[in-house]
């Protein structure tokens, strides 16, 4: 049975919207920055977080590894709440980057992720046999951009959103429970040589935040130069 048209992608979704300008733009670009920056410090310090402080660790960076090492030292409000709010801070921001930017959105995304950027166009297509069970099983960045150059209705977006991440954590939480025993020996083992994984992790999420601060303020310029030079069509 063939999507309706609102959850199809379609390179011209976005010539029937005038997109807002590069202002619009910063408003969101600029916390998706500040969101890696808090991602990065999370990760670079999640030695020690994950045995003082888990729920601090899961409100930086609720990574799926985060995500499955604190599980069981959280009670469960604590742990749904954090973690289903980090997770959905970004997804808004992607799908509005894609919602009013369309093409030009995704030829940034393309730049932005140049490990699997040639398979993006690839993942669009599918994204168009399977939009709404992608959106609840997998809303990452481009999955939400992706939903967003589609044209997806913002109520059906955040509604498949925020279902899907509840689940997941679910999942996870389920997960944990079932492999308490080794989760806490990885456990014992961070609190063993928390110094030395301390120094290492801190020297490599500290070089991966500095490249990914460099790369994002080139993209940004490059994507609003995009959508000045598309204005100017």
């Amino acid at each position: 049975m063939d999507l309706p048209d609102s959850a199809v992608v379609s390179t011209g979704t976005s010539e029937h919207r005038t997109p807002p300008g590069r202002h619009t733009l910063k408003l969101l670009v600029v916390p998706i920055v500040g969101l890696i920056i808090i991602s990065n410090v999370g990760d670079a310090l999640a030695p020690k977080l994950v045995e003082d402080n888990p729920l601090l660790l899961i409100a930086m960076n609720s990574r799926n590894r985060n995500l499955i090492l604190v599980t069981n030292q959280l009670d469960a409000d604590s742990y749904y709440v954090v973690a289903t709010v980090r997770l959905l801070l970004s997804d808004p921001l992607f799908f509005l980057i894609g919602y009013w930017y369309g093409d030009t959105a995704l030829t940034w995304m393309e730049t932005r992720t140049k490990s699997y950027g040639s398979m993006l166009r690839q993942w669009e297509r599918g994204f168009q046999k399977a939009a709404y069970p992608l959106v609840f099983i997998a809303p990452n960045n481009v999955i939400c951009l992706f939903a967003g150059a589609a044209g997806m209705s913002i109520p059906t977006f955040l509604t498949l959103n925020v279902t899907g991440t509840i689940a997941r954590l679910y999942l996870i939480r389920r997960l944990g429970e079932a492999f308490e025993r080794p989760i806490n020996e990885v456990l014992d083992f961070i609190a063993r040589y928390r110094a030395p994984l301390l120094v290492v992790s801190i020297t490599f999420f500290t070089i991966v935040m500095v490249r990914e601060l460099r790369q994002s303020t080139e993209e940004l310029e490059a994507l609003e130069d995009a959508i000045d030079d598309e204005a100017q069509e």
